[in-house]
């Protein structure tokens, strides 16, 4: 492990030695960094290293390469594959799942994966008595609410019975959720297990200094092979502009959420930069404040879908990095979507004569931004150009800026009485993930979830608690098909946007790629 002067020494060699910002451009005097550290921009800090508490993408890419679940999405693919699980087996009545387990594994301080270990992960976030639930809170817990008890037969068996069957149970281990802790470290730093990660991944944690760095560095006992690069430096740089001019002067190694408007600059600069881009399960939208004027009629919510030209965000804006949303399961499942489900045209005489039906005309909204995270693409103007097509059709919208991890307090608590709407993004695995966690009227904030918006139908509610109880994925893919098109006529977002998601490094980096799932996979990244 490095000490925290070589950390400090690696960290001003990779400083940029010039950034020149003018009217004719970007001019840059490239640095180098160093040959055995891969530095990485992300769009903001991390919230927690916590696996069970952290909710964003950007949380996550670290979080990956630092802890190990019981299984994984295979590299490129949404396909589920072993990981300190090497095979399991499901009773036929959907109600029993059996993990044989990886034999000699350690966490990163020493102590022994197995059984227990696994069992301590999720009795953790699930039993309320447990002495160390009050490590969390624990947002995404019902992703495994379905586990009624576990058990441990020998050191590496692992079974979990279930209370019910429950489709989506291998797909929710594969996320960042599912991660495994070590219940020593959980022990010795309680609440503060965010700040002290220990994992079983390729990556060990070394040090965080806030809205500087995370450091982490190469398991050399990692069970899949140790890493090709000794040291990973991920450094939050909220401004897009900075993220890219530290990225032409050589200042970082590799970014994430390229801007938009610079992707085509990268693309050009093929000799020294690589650009990647994939689709995934992504959804950018608008939340409304359901159960307040003038969003607790539908004709108002159907009205702003009208007059929102999407087609111009995702091309003007966007610059072509994403298309246009039709309903809140995203087009990647393609299983799941309905090609019956269109997404709202752009038509603002529509949109103006159901406000005037609605007795809305002239309302004026209260609009919360945010700066920048994970998956929000380019918020700030995007936002502006919503403001504008709604006021165009005679809404008058109050826009309010918050820095992310802010931003996040204040709307997963719950739209107030005085806000109307809000931007946000998810990137899920599942289809039952983002309807289940922001739609159903029983994940209002106040019990647990993430409707903001306070929408509830006991229709969808019916939908999604059937499509979970289904292990039949031609059965399950009709009823989120009917959750798509009730949703969408409710219309409780204003659906945008889903991301083709991206990154650039520089050629000196080698086996980097984009997963669907949009983490990041570094423990095969070569560097030269």
């Amino acid at each position: 492990m490095l000490s925290a002067r070589q950390r400090d020494v690696l960290i001003r060699k990779a400083l940029p030695l010039c950034l020149l910002l003018g009217m004719g451009g970007i001019a840059t005097v490239e640095a180098a960094t160093p040959a055995d550290a891969l530095l990485i921009g992300q769009v903001a800090e991390p919230q927690s290293l916590d696996p069970q508490v952290a909710t964003a993408a950007n949380d996550s890419r670290i979080l990956v390469n630092v802890y190990d679940g019981l299984v994984r999405n295979g590299a490129g693919k949404l396909d589920i594959e072993p990981a300190l699980a090497t095979s399991w087996q499901i009773s036929p009545d959907g109600l029993t799942y059996r993990f044989q387990l990886r034999e000699n594994v350690r966490f990163q301080d020493g102590t022994p994966f197995n059984a227990d270990a696994a069992k301590f992960t999720f009795q953790r976030m699930l039993d309320q008595q447990n002495p160390w639930h009050n490590t969390g809170p624990f947002p995404l817990s019902f992703f495994f609410s379905s586990i009624k008890s576990i058990d441990t037969p020998d050191e590496h068996t692992l079974v979990f019975h279930l209370k019910e069957p429950f489709a989506p149970l291998l797909s929710n281990l594969a996320t960042p959720t599912g991660l495994i802790v070590s219940p020593a470290a959980v022990k010795k730093y309680g609440k503060d297990f965010g700040r002290h990660p220990v994992g079983t991944g390729a990556f060990q944690f070394a040090e965080w200094q806030a809205s500087q760095r995370v450091v982490v560095t190469a398991n050399s006992a990692y069970w899949d092979g140790k890493p090709a690069v000794n040291t990973v430096v991920f450094r939050p740089i909220t401004d897009g502009n900075t993220r890219v001019a530290e990225m032409l002067s050589g200042g970082i190694d590799a970014m994430v959420e390229v801007p938009p408007d610079t992707v085509k600059l990268f693309a050009k600069k093929s000799k020294r930069f690589r650009l990647y881009e994939t689709t995934g399960p992504h959804v950018w939208y608008v939340m409304l404040n359901t159960r307040v004027p003038p969003f607790n009629d539908l004709r108002v919510r159907q009205a702003v879908n009208y007059a929102v030209n999407k087609q111009s965000l995702v091309d003007n804006i966007l610059q072509g990095s994403a298309g246009v949303a039709d309903g809140p399961i995203p087009a990647a499942f393609h299983w799941a979507t309905s090609q019956e489900v269109t997404a709202y045209p752009y038509d603002p005489a529509k949109a103006r004569q159901l406000l005037k039906a609605a007795g809305a005309e002239g309302a004026t909204l209260t609009f919360y931004v945010t700066e920048g995270g994970s998956g929000m693409l380019d918020p700030v103007p995007m936002a502006t150009a919503i403001q504008a097509d709604l006021k165009a059709v005679g809404l008058n919208v109050n826009i309010k800026t918050y820095e992310w991890n802010t931003y996040l307090s204040k709307v997963n608590a719950g739209l107030d009485n005085q806000t109307n709407m809000a931007e946000m993004a998810w990137m899920t695995n599942d289809p039952d993930t983002l309807p289940f966690l922001t739609l159903r009227s029983d994940a209002w904030p106040q019990k647990g979830g993430f409707n903001s918006g306070y929408y509830s139908n006991p229709q969808v509610d019916k939908l999604l608690e059937q499509a979970r109880l289904t292990t039949d994925n031609a059965a399950r893919g009709q009823l989120y098909r009917q959750v798509q098109q009730r949703v969408h006529n409710d219309a409780p977002w204003i659906f945008v946007a889903s991301w083709k998601q991206n990154a650039v490094t520089s050629t000196r980096i080698g086996h980097f790629s984009l997963q669907p799932n949009f983490n990041l996979l570094l423990n095969r990244v070569t560097k030269q």
